[in-house]
């Protein structure tokens, strides 16, 4: 299968809508997923915008996506700019489900990693949550001591804190109950 990884533009509206569909497939059935189809297309157009109120640009985001030869949309990324561009955050990775453990993932990262380069980007980094007890950081108090816990994690159920430990990413905190009781978000980062 040939693909290739390309900027996803606003004007084009039927591979945002596949996009949507990828993202609802994705995490439509988390509780701060995207339920709806509606909630998942207005994500996608969320990535052509800036998240800086003084005024800032679409430049200040990056949304790119793998497609086959005929076009049909393989998976997406998304690079948000912060701390004066030194900082990019990775979000959202998404990949097609019959698409998956192809390396389609990978390829994005690396392409994200190239572009927040070219723009000045020192250090790339993403938040994962576990909403659905699929590691061991997910269920429990971890106050008062965060790190110990860090320290311990284990994969229970093909969390993808794992997946980016494969691209080069390294736990660097967690925000514990961010998605309520027992429901983390663990913080990873890499340099560029």
């Amino acid at each position: 299968m040939l693909m290739q990884i390309t900027d996803l533009t606003p004007e084009d509206t039927t591979t945002i809508e596949q996009v949507a569909l990828i993202l609802l497939d994705c995490f439509g059935h988390l509780p701060s997923g995207y339920p709806t189809f509606e909630e998942a297309l207005e994500e996608v157009h969320e990535s052509f915008t800036s998240d800086y109120p003084e005024g800032g640009s679409a430049s200040h985001r990056i949304s790119r996506i793998a497609i086959d030869d005929s076009g049909t949309v393989l998976g997406w990324i998304g690079g948000i700019q912060q701390y004066d561009g030194n900082v990019w955050e990775l979000h959202p990775l998404i990949v097609k489900s019959d698409c998956r453990g192809q390396g389609i993932g990978r390829l994005l990262v690396a392409d994200l990693e190239v572009q927040a380069r070219q723009r000045g980007g020192v250090t790339l980094w993403l938040g994962t949550d576990d909403e659905d007890g699929k590691t061991t950081l997910s269920g429990i108090n971890l106050y008062p001591n965060v790190w110990k816990h860090i320290a311990a994690i284990k994969n229970l159920r093909q969390h993808p804190y794992e997946f980016y430990q494969k691209c080069g990413f390294v736990i660097v905190g967690v925000m514990p109950d961010a998605n309520g009781l027992g429901k983390p978000d663990i913080y990873m980062a890499k340099q560029l």
